[in-house]
């Protein structure tokens, strides 16, 4: 067991900072603090981390660590750490480690006795997922799905029971391919797609994944969260018998077929597509 306290200064310390999604007014003072008192910038793209910090007239020494040479250069930041520098680690937006490089860093580190500290940020999954409309309270967020449709759909098979919110990553050119996946294997369930978080053209597109396969592709540019509710089938009580007889005694007491469908939904948790179809 370890316990290894951050600004104890019997430990070194490695940062990791959080970097704007978008909108550069959400790099913190702390982060420019932070970054400014560095010896060294470790970043996923040096270029990009380079334009960031020259926004914000800060000039460091740069040194790359992305996905092709985290072990080498983690073990080099890790020696530098150990001989008496002051570095951080920036990916290229939100948190180092989430869907980026950032984990053998933050382990070897560990391993190594070197406290990390997080510098609070922007994280797109989180922003996506409060403003999404759906449950909040529990979510799994599964990031990228592989790029290999067999591997996606034995991902999606493995997620589709799941009752938390599903949150995912994808880019602009698989979007429609993943959502008919996501209908597919999920089935027709209440969907957030958010595109270009914290920026000018920032969109929230609510509705079934049903409607949202139709899209016209060309209108979805920038990076992209897909925020979908949890299967509600398993919590529902009721067998599919028992919703038939429900509905037509609602029915039958003066509720119109919808208003006993939304009762029912909501009652027992059930999606209201799933009604539809048994009491065709």
């Amino acid at each position: 067991m370890k316990r290894i306290k951050s600004f104890d200064n019997s430990y070194k310390v490695l940062y990791l900072i959080a970097t704007p999604i978008g909108n550069l007014g959400e790099f913190s003072p702390r982060a420019i603090e932070v970054v400014n008192d560095s010896d060294l910038v470790a970043a996923e793209d040096t270029r990009n981390t380079g334009d960031l910090l020259h926004k914000f007239n800060i000039k460091k020494p740069l040194v790359s660590l992305r996905e092709h040479n985290e072990v080498e250069a983690s073990l080099n930041l890790i020696s530098q750490i150990k001989g008496g520098k002051k570095v951080c680690y920036m990916s290229d937006a939100g948190y180092p480690g989430i869907s980026d490089p950032g984990y053998i860093l933050v382990k070897l580190c560990l391993e190594n006795n070197i406290a990390v500290s997080t510098i609070s940020g922007s994280s797109a999954f989180l922003n996506a997922l409060v403003r999404s409309g759906l449950e909040t309270s529990h979510f799994y967020f599964h990031g990228f799905l592989s790029a290999k449709e067999n591997e996606a759909k034995e991902e999606l098979e493995a997620l589709k029971d799941k009752k938390e919110t599903l949150i995912f990553y994808e880019s602009p050119h698989r979007i429609i391919k993943t959502l008919k996946l996501l209908l597919e294997a999920l089935g027709d369930r209440k969907v957030s797609l958010q595109r270009e978080l914290t920026k000018i053209n920032e969109e929230n597109i609510i509705g079934n994944l049903s409607e949202l396969v139709n899209l016209d592709e060309s209108t979805l540019k920038g990076e992209m969260v897909i925020v979908i509710e949890g299967n509600k089938e398993e919590s529902s009580s009721i067998n599919d018998e028992k919703i038939i007889e429900f509905v037509n005694s609602l029915v039958t007491k003066g509720l119109s077929k919808k208003d006993a469908i939304d009762f029912i939904s909501e009652t027992f948790e059930i999606r209201k597509n799933h009604i539809k179809d048994i009491i065709k």
